[in-house]
């Protein structure tokens, strides 16, 4: 929950502060070769909006809780690993974002992966330090391993086919549980966006033409997977004061589309399409929970 915050706040405030320098199309191309006044632009908001954001998580998340020695902790069990496919998520995205920004400013291909796609890993190591040296919560290689694993999904894929044929997407619906614990799993809807792992689902969103090459499909369809969590009150699943929870894990066949793909000559639209990109669309969804029961949705978000 803490990371999916981090990254919320990072991805759209990097994208704002790009929108705010001009209202012109012009302004939002691509550079065609390096620009240096750009990517010094990029460079310097990057790192000042990180270590900002590293203070404000400082004063408002750890604040309240005393601080320990350095240590680590597995919690590779905890709320059906939706906790982990958050950081997938972010990591994913965060390097999404760093890559994309520098390519506005001219940054080589090879400089774009080396330092923005490694943004997010970046960023959330320094999380996760500081979650070390807290005595709420501790450094977690299983969380790591989510990281790197979120920025091996975009620079693999950059490496292998030179695009993203594959996004890793998110979508939310608000559930029943955050009402009996919403000091937990969030007070209203702003807060169980980000806390209620029952409502969240993380999505594999594959580009159907990128495979198979045929003009028949919309280069913008894709074909996406899912997974998500519900019945969880706590990550622990023999919590002492929670025994009757009815865990389960949800896996989901559904459509999407690439806002990158639609064709369009506006760079303001392109960017806002790169931006909002993160969100898998609704449409009719097929569901086959961890009971090996299947399930319909005419629309699923």
């Amino acid at each position: 929950m803490k990371v999916a915050f981090v990254y919320i706040l990072v991805f759209f405030s990097t994208s704002a502060s790009l929108f705010s320098q001009s209202k012109f199309n012009q302004f939002l191309k691509p550079s065609d070769t390096l620009n240096t006044s750009r990517r010094n632009t990029v460079v310097i908001s990057e790192a000042s909006l990180a270590t900002a954001t590293l203070l404000g998580l400082n004063q408002l998340w750890y604040a309240d809780y005393p601080r320990s020695n350095f240590k680590t902790l597995n919690d590779s069990g905890e709320w059906l690993q939706m906790d982990k496919m958050g950081h997938v998520f972010s990591s994913y995205q965060l390097g999404r974002l760093g890559a994309n920004t520098l390519n506005w400013a001219g940054v080589s291909k090879k400089d774009q992966l080396l330092y923005g796609s490694t943004l997010g890993l970046g960023f959330l190591t320094a999380v996760e330090f500081m979650d070390g040296f807290s005595e709420e919560w501790g450094f977690s290689w299983s969380d790591m391993a989510a990281n790197a694993a979120g920025t091996a999904l975009h620079v693999g894929q950059e490496l292998l086919w030179q695009e993203q044929r594959i996004i890793l997407k998110y979508s939310f619906h608000r559930t029943q549980f955050a009402k009996q614990r919403p000091n937990k799993l969030g007070n209203g809807l702003a807060e169980e966006f980000l806390k209620d792992y029952n409502g969240q689902t993380y999505w594999l969103s594959a580009n159907i033409n990128s495979f198979l090459k045929t003009e028949s499909i919309p280069n913008w369809l894709n074909l996406a997977f899912g997974y998500g969590a519900d019945g969880m009150l706590t990550g622990d699943d023999y919590d002492p004061l929670f025994l009757n929870q009815n865990r389960t894990r949800q896996y989901y066949l559904s459509l999407d589309i690439d806002l990158t793909r639609i064709k369009t000559n506006s760079h303001l639209l392109k960017t806002l399409f790169d931006v909002f990109n993160v969100i898998k669309l609704p449409f009719p969804t097929l569901e086959l929970n961890g009971d090996g029961r299947i399930k319909w949705h005419h629309i699923y978000f």
